[in-house]
């Protein structure tokens, strides 16, 4: 496995992270890796059969860390600096929480969505969006401006989330997830990432068939939250496993992960699934987000970049 940012743009942005991971920079120092070819981006597909995409949610899950709201023009520096570490997805915030959020996902999107680097590297940009149509709409407007734009959705698909969060059956919320899908296709969104929310604690037979039903409507990206950081390694792994060997049209898109790290266990978990072949993984700067975080960012590049 292999991630595309270099060792000499992660220690440069470990510098200014408050000396909590010192001790890590200095052995990272010391046996340095060159960085990757990043594959020519395609949404549901990537050419290098080892390569990693990351996922940072610094900007959206990160900021729900108590005490570190941002303000519009801080979310812009900090998408410059995740750019500039090279991450292949900005998850931008989510447009429909408020109008602030909305300007500021939409900056980043007509800012560093369009900073195509010597390369060819642009970040793809990314709002996270409820299954409903107003909140879609919104999210695909703020980011539609970028070059390499993608709308996140979600809706829960645990026995306990859908009696009694959102006192659907399991018929409505696939109904549900599917319409999100096609009416991001109708409003011409072409990169589609849906989660099934606490699919950790969901029955794994409903999980293969909302998400087969996801890839016929349109989804490119399937991402697998440990919404409660539930899982232990070892079942992480199997899950994501079966999921690829379960799903219809499971090998046209991109296996995602997004673990909690209330065990401890986000950065373990996260490894576990790209194991199990998940191709993506999402994670936040030193492992920041609600509750007790999520997977760091630093943490599992280097992981990939050192042992994968």
């Amino acid at each position: 496995m292999a991630s595309c940012i270099s060792t000499q743009a992660l220690l440069a942005g470990g510098r200014t992270a408050a000396g909590r991971r010192s001790r890590r920079a200095a052995v990272v120092k010391a046996q340095a890796v060159p960085a990757r070819k990043r594959p020519e981006y395609v949404p549901n597909r990537i050419d290098d059969p080892n390569y990693v995409r990351i996922f940072d949610t610094t900007l959206r899950d990160g900021e729900q860390s108590p005490g570190a709201t941002l303000t519009s023009k801080e979310k812009l520096e900090i998408a410059k600096k995740l750019s500039q570490l090279g991450v292949d997805i900005i998850e931008a915030g989510f447009p429909v929480a408020s109008p602030d959020d909305f300007e500021a996902v939409r900056a980043i999107a007509m800012d560093v969505g369009n900073a195509v680097d010597e390369t060819g590297y642009v970040p793809v940009i990314c709002g996270l969006s409820r299954t409903r149509d107003k909140d879609l709409e919104t999210a695909w407007e703020a980011v539609r401006h970028a070059k390499l734009p993608r709308v996140h959705t979600f809706i829960a698909t645990s026995e306990i989330h859908m009696k009694y969060k959102l006192r659907m059956t399991p018929d409505q919320v696939i109904q549900n997830a599917v319409n999100a899908v096609k009416h991001l296709r109708s409003l011409g969104c072409n990169d589609i990432e849906f989660s099934p929310e606490d699919a950790g604690r969901s029955d794994p037979t409903f999980l293969y068939e909302i998400l087969g039903e996801v890839i016929k409507a349109g989804a490119t990206t399937l991402n697998i939250p440990d919404t409660t950081g539930w899982t232990l390694p070892h079942e992480f792994q199997s899950l994501i496993s079966k999921i690829k060997a379960n799903t219809p049209g499971a090998d046209n898109v991109i296996i995602s992960t997004h673990c909690q790290n209330d065990l401890g266990l986000s950065t373990a978990n996260s490894l576990a699934g790209a194991m199990g072949g998940a191709r993506q993984i999402e994670c936040t700067i030193n492992g920041i987000g609600e509750r007790a975080g999520n997977a760091s960012l630093e943490e599992v590049v280097m992981a990939i970049a050192l042992r994968g």
